[in-house]
């Protein structure tokens, strides 16, 4: 009983850190909006498109993904419990 409630505690504090580092990087990201340039399809070809992921931004996406995960294991599985 004691383990589980341990269990427990550590759990809601990566849900809780999960849900703030969210909230966070979320903020951070640029618009997706790309205006008129977007019409052409033209965006996908260029250097910065076929790089993206290794840049900061695509880092940042990157890590948007794996926190969001994180965020709902902790949720499923504090819902179990």
């Amino acid at each position: 009983r004691c383990c589980m409630e341990m269990f427990r505690t550590i759990l809601t504090i990566i849900f809780v850190i999960a849900s703030f580092a969210i909230i966070i990087i979320v903020l951070m990201q640029e618009g997706k909006s790309t205006g008129l340039s977007g019409m052409t399809g033209e965006s996908e070809n260029t250097f910065w498109a076929q790089n993206k992921k290794n840049s900061l931004e695509g880092k940042i996406e990157r890590f948007t993904k794996v926190t969001a995960a994180i965020f709902m294991i902790s949720a499923l599985i504090l819902g179990i419990i």
